[in-house]
Formats: structure tokens, C-alpha cells, sequence
């Protein structure tokens, strides 16, 4: 026997309960649980005597089919053919970079942004680009379900784009959208964007968490089954986080997150997952008339270029995915006129109280009773831990009112204890600023490079172990 026990799940962020309450207790969320449909929930029998192998109580695995559409079932790992993915390029270079060298076959990818940002720009040039592919002609499908067809058609004719081969859809409804991608069997298609779309198999509205679940579970079951890459875009709530349930981003290979302001004109695209290429890996792109535009030398955009240096300022080696980024850091350090304010644009804020912490126990620099606030020129994300000593020399050089040389390059992690910590890539770092020009590196002494020092004749390495010895160092330059 079995009996119907009912479930409620959060509109918000998908949790499920076993019974409704007035807020969210996961998200947070007010009047979001909706009731789910009834589940049958199995009597447990504790009669030892009627338990049966499950072997014989259960079906045959291999009688299911899984994403791919193949029938699965055990066999040794040895025994699994392995097929190398096939890589279409977008057209795009940086936006090949940061899907992992072009867009794979069968691939679902997830790509979300602020309004107005550029997410439907860049997918309509990869769309065009693609279509007029000799061996793609024709094969990209751009099904719209928030503006007309005639909408599109502006926006290809504003950009300049060619528009005789791709061909669209202004359409809502899963099922329809799947029997189109049957009949036309494109190469690539584009979905704009999916909290638009709803299935006749759910009864709640568009944009609910079960309609965005089961719809993206259908658009990703094809994909797998029919070998088309697929495009999501994904609208993002007021905190920047995707919207609707968590477990639409398990479901695709890939997530894109564009970064930047939507009034600045540059744009960058992150690899927040991605199982066909690095994590992390930033594409930079121009926003121009004619849409967006690859940067070439990313590194560029992000120094900026005094007549004499200036206090407060420190240019950082940073490592975004598998490149090198040149990026400035600017740190202003007064006297506060209350409660003293620590402020990060594009760095973790708390890392940087305990960094300033770090500062006054071994750097012997306090930062008590001052506002510290600190920027990282660009709008760029910087996520790893090898701006510690970049930040703490922009701060030291702020109070001290202090420049430090504009031809001065800086990266490390700084340890509790005050210790100066490696980072990867220490090399590869090194280059990209001498090929920048700058004649001097104050790097962790675990970085130092340790052969082909040939290589490096133009740039004057400093190595440190200590945070103490690096501001000292740093000093002595200026």
C-alpha cells in the first residue's frame, strides 16, 4: 500500500517541505511555497521475511535511457569508447577562450547578465557568425520568446549583421520549440531566454521554478540526444545570482556570467563552470555600434597611465582562468569622521579586513580610526588570493602618501603569520609584465624563477618571504 503525502516547494529557490509556512526558511523568501503534486510515499514493511533481493525486485538498469538517449548499464571503465569533442568556433575569440577553446557539440551553455548588458548582442553575432559557416550553412536556429520577430530583425539590421542565413522563431511553449529544433536540425540554437518558456505538462506560470526546471530538462535532453548546442539565457535577481531553481546549473555544462556595468563600455564574460574548459576564464569584450567587439590586449584597459606616479596606486600581476591580467589597484586610506568604513570594489571585502589586520600586527602600518577604501580599476572581479600584497602596498602607499613606481609590478598571497605565500604561475606572470614594461617585480621568494633566467634580464625580480620586508622593498624604489 502506499499513501499520498503532499510537498511543497519554494517558488524562490526550489526547496522542498513537507508542509507549508509562511516564509522560506532556505532563501528567506515570504509566501513562496506553492503546493507540488501529491507523491506516493511507500509504506515501510519492517516484516524481515518479505524482503526480496533487490535484483529481483527492481527492473533492469539497462532498460532506461539516460541525457544521451543511450541505454545505460554497467560495464568497466576501460571498455568505454572515448570520442573527442568537436569544437565550432563561435567567431569569436574571446568568447571561444571562455566556453574552453569553442563551442562542443551536444553542449548546453548558461548565460546570465543584467539587463541591457549585452547577452542577447553577443548571441545573435555568434548565431549569424555561425550561420554563414560553409559547413554550418544555414544550421543556427534563434527561437525568441521575449521580443517579436520583427525586434530581432532591428537589432541584426542595427549591428550590421548578415542575416540571409540564420533563421528565428518567436516562440514560448518547450513542445513546439523542440518539434521545430526536430524538423530544422540546427547546429547551434540560441534560447532567449529560457525563464520565458513553459511546457503544457506543468499547470503553474511561466518563469515559476518548476516550469524553468522540467522546460530546461527537455531542451537539455535533446541537445544531448541530437548532438545541437544549445544557448540558455537566464535572466538574474537583484542580488546577481541566476534566477530560479539552483538545479537549472547542474543541469548545463556550462554557466556564463557577464560582469561590469552596463554603462561602461567594456564587458566581461566569467566561466563560473564550464566541463569542457577552465573554470574562471574571463573573455573582455568592447561594446561598440556594431556590437561587441574582442579586446586584444586585455591588460591595456585595465593601467592607467599617469603623467607622474601617484599614491595610493599598485599594479598587480592577476591570473583570470588560463591568462595573465595586468590590473591596477587603487587604495584611499583618511582619517574617518565616525564609525571608520572598510569598502572593496571587486574584492572580497572581508578578506580585505583581515588583510589590514595582518598589515598592523607585522607590517607595523595601523589602519584604526580610517576609512580604507579600495578599487580595482576596470570593474573586473579579481578572485584569487594573489592580490593580497598588491592591496596592503596600495594601502601603505595611501597612508604614507607615498607613490610607489609606476614601473613596479606586485603579486603574492600574505599569511596570517605575515609570511609572503607562492602563487601558480609565477613565470608566465613575470612575462606578461615585462612585456608590458615594467622593470621591476616584487613576487613571492617561492616564485623566483629558478632557471632560464635569460628570459627575464629585462626586469629586476624582488623576492620577499615577509610582509614587512616587502613594504620596505617597495620603498626603496619609490
Amino acid at each position: 500500500m502506499a499513501k499520498n503525502k503532499s510537498s511543497y516547494v519554494c517558488q524562490n529557490c526550489g526547496a522542498h517541505f513537507g508542509k507549508w509556512s509562511g516564509q522560506c526558511s532556505d532563501c528567506g523568501e515570504w509566501n513562496a511555497l506553492v503546493e507540488a503534486p501529491n507523491v506516493s510515499m511507500p509504506h515501510h514493511n519492517h516484516n524481515k521475511s518479505s524482503k526480496k533481493p533487490i535484483a529481483a525486485s527492481t527492473p533492469s538498469a539497462a532498460g532506461h535511457q539516460n541525457y544521451s538517449g543511450a541505454r545505460s548499464g554497467v560495464m568497466p571503465l576501460h571498455a568505454v569508447s572515448i570520442a573527442l569533442d568537436t569544437r565550432l568556433p563561435t567567431g569569436i575569440s574571446e568568447f571561444d577562450r571562455v566556453l574552453g577553446g569553442g563551442l562542443v557539440a551536444g553542449s548546453v551553455v548558461l548565460i546570465g547578465g543584467d539587463p541591457g548588458i549585452g547577452k542577447s548582442t553577443i548571441l545573435l553575432q555568434t548565431a549569424t557568425n555561425m550561420a554563414k559557416v560553409d559547413s554550418l550553412a544555414g544550421s543556427a536556429l534563434y527561437v525568441t520568446g521575449e521580443e517579436s520577430l520583427s525586434q530581432v530583425a532591428m537589432r541584426a539590421q542595427r549591428l550590421g549583421l548578415p542575416a540571409d542565413q540564420l533563421r528565428v522563431l518567436a516562440e514560448t511553449n518547450v513542445e513546439t520549440i523542440c518539434a521545430a529544433l526536430t524538423q530544422e536540425q540546427p547546429a547551434v540554437a540560441v534560447i532567449d531566454s529560457i525563464q520565458t518558456i513553459y511546457t503544457d505538462a506543468i499547470s503553474s506560470a511561466p518563469g515559476g521554478v518548476s516550469q524553468i526546471r522540467e522546460s530546461a530538462a527537455m531542451l537539455t535532453r535533446y541537445a544531448k540526444q541530437t548532438g545541437t548546442a544549445l544557448f540558455l539565457v537566464g535572466h538574474v535577481t537583484k542580488e546577481g545570482t541566476l534566477a530560479g531553481p539552483r538545479v537549472l546549473e547542474h543541469m548545463v555544462d556550462t554557466v556564463l556570467y557577464f560582469e561590469g556595468q552596463a554603462d561602461s563600455r567594456f564587458r566581461m564574460i566569467r566561466a563560473v563552470k564550464n566541463r569542457f574548459g577552465a573554470v574562471n576564464e574571463l573573455g573582455i569584450f568592447g561594446m561598440t555600434d556594431t556590437g561587441l567587439k574582442e579586446v586584444a590586449n586585455p591588460s591595456a584597459i585595465f593601467l592607467s597611465r599617469y603623467d607622474k606616479p601617484i599614491a595610493g596606486s599598485v599594479v598587480m600581476v592577476s591570473r583570470e582562468g588560463t591568462r595573465p591580467l595586468l590590473v591596477e589597484v587603487q587604495a584611499l586610506v583618511d582619517n574617518s569622521q565616525g564609525q571608520p568604513r572598510r569598502m572593496a570594489l571587486g574584492l572580497d571585502q572581508q578578506r580585505l579586513a583581515m588583510l589590514l589586520a595582518v598589515m598592523h600586527r607585522h607590517g607595523g602600518i595601523h589602519t584604526s580610526g580610517q576609512d580604507v577604501y579600495v578599487n580595482v580599476v576596470g570593474g573586473v572581479k579579481v578572485m584569487e588570493t594573489g592580490s593580497d600584497l598588491a592591496v596592503l602596498l596600495a594601502c601603505a602607499s595611501s597612508i604614507k602618501a607615498r607613490a610607489l613606481p609606476s614601473h613596479l609590478a606586485v603579486f603574492g598571497e600574505v599569511g596570517l603569520s605575515g609570511e609572503i605565500r607562492p602563487v601558480p604561475n609565477g613565470q608566465e606572470r613575470l612575462k606578461e609584465a615585462m612585456k608590458h614594461g615594467f622593470t621591476h617585480a616584487i613576487v613571492p621568494k617561492a616564485n623566483a624563477p629558478k632557471s632560464q633566467m635569460s628570459q627575464f634580464k629585462n626586469i629586476t625580480i624582488i623576492t620577499v618571504d615577509r610582509l614587512d620586508d616587502a613594504i620596505e622593498q617597495a620603498f626603496e624604489l619609490s
